[in-house]
């Protein structure tokens, strides 16, 4: 396992970079085939090609004919190329540090090493199984949601291969995602000649700031941050733009309904300046409801009879893959990767020994799901 997660994150794949993402690609095409699976490229021209693997054969399937299980990974990172020059693989002191190794090519690695583990063993699953690996999760998952939502409304349950929470917990529930882009136009002027004449586009922007992050409502976990702020060009003019980019994060079916309608009423502070919003919800939230619920307490039972293992649930404001599957109302366990730290940063890194515990762990919910 490490020398195959060593392959992977030393094949480099930064999310816009297409040919780097398909060379992890044919990877992971050619493990799958090497494992048996019906391997399906999925060309791509925006980012990398998926690969599509099913493995429905019996006799590794014992109810071919059951709806499958779902297994979602994506081999895009957010590292660029050459990173892992000054950012190497790494194992040292239990961890496994490099660009992506958490972040998910360690859950590429276990998902795919429970398949090869009970293939060895002649072990069978109990229904049939589907991985697709996406190129674009980090980005937004623009062209690869059309995908996974065909191929969850077809399925059973999801297992999502991103990490674990610190302590273990698998994700059992995500909050939504959107953003704003609001935009401020006011009137240039000569900050000391004409100073009157101009109307202060940023002074606007900055009760517009203020506004929003009123919207945020902690009981409702819901969120607002306005994390990018542009505006101006010399500071002896008064600016006639700024613009700014708001982050969103819902928890409660509606919310983002709520909130796209109070951005649409803002309005201009300062006679002689305008306001443009515009929004775009990304993905919708992942609820710990009953499907997830009982997906939960099945997998618990299953890891406890079989491994003696004591599964936590939690949950987490970042987004995934599995929150588009989740209005499906399909069940989804995510974070079944590996448990690390220092997502998108040189400080990521695994427990070595995650490795193996996740692998046993998958390997028994697909033998008795």
């Amino acid at each position: 396992m490490r020398a195959f997660l060593k392959q992977l994150v030393e094949t480099e794949s930064p999310s816009h970079d297409k040919s780097a993402v398909d060379g992890v690609g044919k990877i992971v095409a050619d493990k799958c085939r090497q494992l048996g699976a019906q391997v399906e490229i999925i060309p791509n021209q925006a980012t990398g090609d998926f690969v599509l693997a099913r493995f429905h054969r019996s006799p590794f399937v014992l109810r071919p004919s059951a709806k499958p299980i779902l297994i979602l990974c994506h081999m895009d990172t957010v590292f660029p190329l050459g990173t892992i020059q000054t950012f190497p693989y790494k194992e040292e002191d239990g961890r496994i540090h490099g660009p992506g190794t958490l972040d998910m090519k360690a859950g590429i690695v276990i998902a795919l090493s429970a398949l090869s583990s009970l293939l060895a063993n002649g072990e069978s699953v109990s229904r049939p199984i589907t991985a697709l690996f996406t190129s674009d999760e980090e980005i937004g998952s623009p062209t690869s949601r059309k995908h996974i939502e065909t191929l969850a409304r077809e399925s059973e349950v999801v297992f999502v291969l991103e990490g674990a929470l610190l302590d273990g917990s698998l994700k059992v529930w995500r909050k939504g995602v959107g953003e704003f882009h609001v935009k401020v136009k006011g009137r240039a002027a000569h900050s000391g000649g004409d100073h009157q004449a101009g109307r202060n586009a940023i002074e606007e922007m900055a009760h517009q700031v203020i506004a929003i992050q009123k919207m945020t409502d902690y009981e409702k976990q819901t969120t607002l941050n306005v994390g990018v702020i542009h505006g101006g060009t010399v500071s002896n003019v008064v600016p006639d733009e700024a613009s700014i980019d708001v982050d969103v994060r819902v928890m409660l079916p509606g919310e983002w309904e709520r909130i796209e309608g109070e951005m649409q009423k803002l309005k201009p502070v300062l006679d002689g300046t305008s306001l443009e919003v515009v929004g775009e919800y990304n993905r919708p939230p992942m609820p710990y409801g009953e499907g997830n619920q009982a997906a939960f307490k099945k997998a618990s039972q299953i890891a406890m009879d079989k491994l003696g293992m004591e599964l936590k649930a939690g949950g987490t404001g970042g987004a995934s893959d599995g929150n588009f599957v989740a209005p499906f109302g399909i069940p989804v366990l995510d974070g079944m990767g590996a448990i690390g730290e220092g997502y998108h940063s040189e400080r990521e890194y695994i427990f070595a020994d995650s490795l193996e515990d996740r692998a046993k762990l998958l390997a028994a919910l697909l033998s008795n799901w």
